[in-house]
């Protein structure tokens, strides 16, 4: 096999066809490979990764692109090559396993070492360097010496296999007893834990790196809000949340001068980013500070929602309405370089005058901040009522777009978009811009026409091409995005898929014995293990989002079998709440929605009144409330909203909570606030 016919020339990954002209006989997953390694006895070498991942750009450079250590890797593996964001099913197994065979934390590359008969993995570790360093021996000399290991102890490669399938069972928590009273002791414990772990100099939890949490965002500000008309309101979880938002959008994680954000903070201060963009952090934290803008009128936190959206619309939305995955780290070999300045690069842009403003803005006039330049993160607050510093920003952007940017992910992927439409459908609504809500509605469209085949989502769509069936994120997702996106423009076809999409969770992705939902479908191919994901990970708990948008879901078309299942999964997930609260926020917040059921109005009438009706409801915070404006002429509707009938002449709401419905209203003073 040479370069030529690389199995990697015929896959959509941009990532995978990053490799496909290696020395490296690559594969991707399939019957092939493992054929392959099951007729040779040949141990399998499977490297995971992503298109923005620089360490994984590394490796490849370093010994992928080797014609020596490619021809050792040939000669002695199969070679397995995985995109992570298309098969987050192998790549959240291996990881796991990393992580019990080597006692520490996993992350990409991932490089795993597998028995060819059953894939169970029987050593592994990240990135590997070309040439023994940082405590690690070359890769070439532990491709030796792990064939040589796999030759000479198989019987102990396999018992070691079987322990491992034991513990992956053990992972999975009990569920809670059929008589337990489930009650609000996960969320007094998480609050407890939040503030107890909380930067409060520099907002976020923990140390360096300091990654962002919407999730954990979101649910203090509806702890706050939960409390505010008490006597003693929660408002140091309103603090929490908001120095963390305002330190974010002040730092340099946020692309002043494009928009957007990178993925995390290499310190606590939150100055210095990994540079990649990801779709899934943007699009969540656009919710984040929409919501926020809303509880508080916070301007920066508009501000900085405006300018993410921005963002994502110029830069990540492709022609066909969905959003693309993700921007590289790297331009040109080097991590960064397409984000940093250096003074005098922006001083032959703008006047002088304009140059001092940005400088005592950005620290332009102090040292640099990254590898001998500037990346531009606020550092004082500067007095500008002509605009200046935004004009100037302006012309640094224009000036940017001649660099050559970082790699694009052009790939689209159903959970991400979720979350992209999830943002554009609140921002839209709470900021009064109807062009999100439009991209929204486009995104949902492209969705349901490109990916959802014969009843059944698919994962990933690149140049048109759909693939891989889809996962439990994909699916929760989706009906979360879909009921926010209801609440900002109703489109009875879109609620028709969100009961779809429900219905498939779970016909096919629900453990019928003990609760909650699987991370693939009853018909998806079998791996070594089946994990029930309940932890919030680098996106929100699709367990978690699960039982949210179910609960939703069923209280607004009167379907109990959606409620029940959200019930059976805090059931399944209890004990994982319980023990380990912070690390389960977004299932904690489906929790207070079981034990305080969401209110639901739906509003009936003619177009102008219901968006008068609906504008004067958004300006509200009101985390626990679903709001549909339903127009007199719409039919055809399901469930209980069929029941939600116009009266003539009149705007009429109806408004329930749980299963308690009051009579319904003509004016909107009586809804309440």
């Amino acid at each position: 096999m040479s370069a030529a016919t690389n199995r990697l020339a015929a896959e959509t990954s941009p990532y995978l066809l990053q490799h496909a002209d290696n020395p490296v006989h690559w594969f991707p997953w399939g019957d092939e490979a493992l054929a392959l390694a099951r007729e040779t006895d040949r141990p399998i070498l499977l490297s995971v990764g992503y298109s923005a991942c620089h360490w994984c750009h590394v490796m490849a450079h370093e010994s992928f692109e080797d014609p020596a250590t490619a021809k050792v890797m040939n000669e002695r593996f199969v070679n397995i090559k995985v995109d992570r964001e298309e098969r987050p099913d192998i790549d959240r197994i291996y990881q796991t396993a990393h992580q019990i065979l080597t006692q520490r934390g996993g992350g990409w590359p991932l490089t795993m070492f597998l028995d060819p008969e059953d894939q169970r993995p029987f050593f592994g570790g990240t990135y590997f360097p070309n040439e023994a360093r940082y405590g690690m021996p070359s890769f070439g000399d532990l491709l030796r010496k792990v064939s040589s290991y796999y030759a000479d102890h198989g019987d102990d490669i396999r018992d070691q296999g079987a322990r491992l399938v034991d513990v992956f069972d053990k992972l999975i928590p009990e569920s809670a007893p059929g008589d337990l009273v489930m009650n609000a002791e996960p969320v007094d414990k998480l609050r407890k834990l939040l503030t107890d772990s909380f930067d409060y100099d520099f907002g976020g939890h923990g140390g360096a790196p300091k990654f962002p949490h919407p999730a954990t965002i979101e649910w203090l500000l509806r702890a706050w809000r939960r409390t505010a008309d008490d006597e003693e309101p929660d408002v140091d979880a309103l603090f929490m949340a908001s120095l963390t938002l305002t330190r974010m959008a002040d730092g340099g994680i946020f692309d002043h001068v494009g928009g957007g954000f990178c993925r995390y903070s290499v310190d606590r201060y939150w100055q210095i980013p990994h540079f990649e963009k990801m779709l899934y952090d943007n699009g969540a934290l656009l919710s984040a500070y929409a919501l926020a803008h809303q509880a508080t009128g916070e301007a920066l936190f508009g501000h900085t929602a405006r300018r993410t959206a921005d963002w994502m619309l110029a830069d990540m939305r492709a022609a066909d309405g969905g959003f693309y995955a993700a921007y590289d780290a790297d331009s040109e070999g080097e991590e960064g370089k397409f984000y940093v300045w250096t003074p005098d690069e922006v001083r032959a842009l703008i006047d002088d005058e304009a140059f001092a403003l940005l400088a005592r803005r950005f620290g332009l006039d102090q040292e640099p901040n990254f590898e001998g330049k500037w990346h531009l993160t606020v550092r004082e607050a500067v007095d500008d009522p002509d605009g200046r510093i935004a004009a100037a920003l302006a012309t640094l952007l224009e000036e940017r777009a001649r660099r050559v940017p970082p790699g694009l992910d052009d790939k689209q992927l159903t959970s991400w978009n979720a979350l992209a439409i999830r943002g554009m459908a609140i921002a839209g609504r709470v900021l009064g811009r109807e062009d999100l809500t439009d991209a929204a509605a486009a995104a949902a469209a492209f969705v349901r026409d490109k990916l959802f085949v014969d009843g059944r989502l698919l994962a990933t769509c690149k140049d048109g091409r759909a693939r891989f069936p889809a996962y439990l994120d994909d699916y929760a997702f989706m009906i979360d995005a879909l009921l926010e996106l209801l609440q900002s423009r109703w489109d009875t076809a879109q609620l028709n898929f969100a009961i779809d999409l429900a219905d498939a969770l779970l016909a096919h992705f629900e453990d019928r014995e003990d609760g909650g939902f699987y991370f693939t479908a009853d018909d998806h191919e079998q791996l070594m293990h089946h994990p029930k994901p309940l932890a919030d990970e680098a996106v929100p708990s699709g367990n978690g989002i699960a039982a949210l948008a179910l609960q939703r879901l069923g209280h607004l078309v009167g379907e109990h079998r959606y409620v029940d299942a959200a019930e059976r999964t805090l059931r399944s997930a209890w004990k994982a709440m319980d023990e380990y609260p912070h690390g389960h926020v977004t299932l904690i917040a489906a929790l207070e929605e079981y034990l305080e059921p969401p209110e639901i109005i739906v509003i009936r009438g003619d177009t102008a009144n219901l968006a008068k009706w609906q504008q004067q409801l958004s300006r509200i915070y009101a985390p626990s409330r679903l709001v549909v404006a339903i127009s007199r002429d719409e039919s055809e509707l399901p469930g209980l909203l069929a029941e939600r009938k116009p009266v003539d002449g009149d705007t009429v709401a109806y408004r329930c909570v749980g299963t308690h419905c009051e009579l319904p209203v003509n004016k909107l003073e009586k809804l309440g606030g």
